[in-house]
């Protein structure tokens, strides 16, 4: 087996490495494995889905991701150079909690929408920086937040009160009857 190792790695080259230069460069394949899989795994993107955002007298049809596990709301918009118009993250808790949110390695300014479980917005924080350490609070227990483009609340009047309509809140009624708007 050492011989066709060898063959492989080195090719059959004259003057391939010693036992323990073969020993060494496995050891760094082994090592380097599992850092080669976090990599790989963090970089799957979350689903996607379709949801609307309803307010009085409109409906805005949004695309977004959806972050639902640990690592995919650890990773979030992360890295991202740029997010397309009318699309977010929903950032989904699985319960109401208290959330708390940051900038740390997000590249573009969003709006940030904190909804309880009936998917009520019940707090809003505008153009949140990019890579800004500070820690945005959801004020108040939530099921889940919406991460969109900086200026998305005000060009589209977004304010308290409104609703996000998805499977995970309990508000099939808030979206009845609206005609998503684009």
């Amino acid at each position: 087996m050492a011989k066709g190792l060898n063959k492989m790695l080195y090719g059959g080259l004259k003057g391939a490495p010693s036992t323990w230069g073969r020993r060494l460069v496995l050891r760094c394949l082994a090592l380097s494995f599992p850092v080669l899989c976090l990599l790989i795994l963090g970089s799957v993107p979350a689903r996607s889905a379709e949801m609307l955002l309803t307010g009085p007298g409109r409906s805005i049809a949004l695309t977004v991701e959806i972050a639902d596990t640990p690592e995919t709301r650890r990773t979030g918009l992360m890295h991202r150079a740029s997010l397309p118009p009318l699309s977010g993250m929903l950032f989904d808790y699985g319960r109401v909690q208290p959330v708390t949110m940051w900038m740390k390695n997000t590249l573009i300014p969003l709006d940030m929408l904190f909804a309880d479980e009936t998917g009520r917005i019940v707090h809003i924080h505008e153009n949140a920086r990019p890579g800004d350490l500070t820690v945005i609070s959801s004020q108040q227990p939530v099921l889940a937040v919406l991460e969109v483009n900086a200026g998305f609340v005000q060009n589209h009047r977004v304010q308290k009160g409104d609703y996000l309509v998805y499977s995970i809140f309990d508000n099939e009624q808030a979206g009845a009857g609206a005609a998503p708007v684009k």
